[in-house]
C-alpha cells in the first residue's frame, strides 16, 4: 500500500482539550509548530485509525483539526529544511 506524508492541524476552543490532544499526537507525530503535526510515510489506514483516534479528544462543535496529504514538497525561500531527512519515525 502506498505511503504518503500528512499535516495535522487543529485549533482546540478548550485548553484542557488541546492539551491532552497536544500530548497524544506529540507521541505519534513531529510537531512542526504549535498546532501543526507532520505525520511521515503514513497509509491509508493508518491516517484513519489516527483521525479516529483525534475524534476521542475533540468536541466536532467547538474544535477544528484538518489534515493535509501533502502531495508536492513545495519550493522553499532562503534555507529550509526536507524533514524526511531529518526525523525517521518508525
Amino acid at each position: 500500500m502506498r505511503k504518503n506524508d500528512y499535516l495535522v492541524c487543529y485549533d482546540i476552543a478548550d485548553p484542557k482539550r488541546l492539551s491532552k490532544l497536544a500530548r497524544f499526537l506529540e507521541k505519534r507525530l513531529v510537531r512542526i509548530q504549535y498546532s501543526i503535526f507532520y505525520a511521515p510515510n503514513m497509509d491509508k489506514e493508518e491516517i484513519y485509525q489516527l483521525a479516529q483516534s483525534i475524534v476521542d479528544y475533540i468536541d466536532p462543535e467547538e474544535d477544528d483539526v484538518r489534515i493535509y496529504k501533502i502531495v508536492d514538497p513545495g519550493y522553499s525561500v532562503g534555507q529550509a529544511y526536507d524533514l524526511s531527512e531529518i526525523f525517521i519515525i518508525r
